[in-house]
């Protein structure tokens, strides 16, 4: 029995690999994807003469990822659009680059991403059925965004607190919200397709859980 069912073995481990490896594949696309949208999208921008930093479609870019791709990815595809910025290609807000835009007045804004991707990714990932929950990841993502970024903004301009927020948070709360708004009715529907098309690449936690059970039995 055993000579006759290695065969068989071997074709179901080999099947295993190769889907694996197609999921790997994808995760990688999608990941360089969004990074590249936020690559593209971060240096269009609008200077603001009571602020240093300008308004900007990163957060939004960012808002996107997150929200498609779910916390992991979401969160890799910040970090390398980071990490482009900072080894000199021009993708941060107004064609700008380098590690000074990262350790300067606005830095914190940018590592602030990081946040967003983070917080918004696992909200959506763990309630991906309930748009409200989109709205909510990406509030809390921005407002922790926006704190971490005002900080770093106070401390590096030795400004007060309140001298901070409405430099570098009042001016920008409108546009944000129509940001936030847009990216949670976008992404909703978008996100349920590229379920259904790559359902690998997409999984919530219960997904997740319940794949490595059925593995383990």
């Amino acid at each position: 029995m055993t000579i006759y069912l290695s065969p068989i073995i071997l074709k179901s481990n080999k099947i295993r690999q190769e889907d694996k490896m197609k999921t790997n594949i994808q995760k990688l696309t999608c990941t360089a994807l969004m990074a590249a949208v936020i690559c593209i999208l971060s240096p269009f921008a609008i200077p603001i003469p009571i602020s240093e930093t300008p308004i900007s479609l990163g957060t939004f870019a960012v808002y996107l990822a997150a929200c498609l791709l779910g916390w992991k990815l979401g969160t890799v595809s910040v970090l390398i659009y980071l990490l482009l910025g900072c080894v000199g290609v021009p993708v941060f807000a107004g064609s700008l680059s380098g590690v000074g835009r990262l350790v300067g007045p606005t830095g914190g804004y940018l590592i602030g991403y990081l946040a967003v991707a983070l917080i918004t990714g696992w909200l959506v990932d763990h309630f991906e059925t309930k748009l409200p929950m989109y709205f909510v990841g990406l509030i809390l993502g921005t407002a922790v965004c926006y704190c971490f970024g005002t900080l770093w903004m106070a401390i590096s301009l030795h400004l007060s607190l309140k001298a901070a927020i409405s430099a570098g948070v009042l001016p920008y709360l409108p546009l944000d919200a129509i940001k936030i708004i847009i990216a949670g009715f976008f992404t909703f529907p978008v996100r349920k397709q590229l379920k259904r098309l790559l359902p690998d690449l997409i999984q919530n936690s219960n997904q997740k859980r319940n794949k490595i059970e059925a593995a383990a039995k």
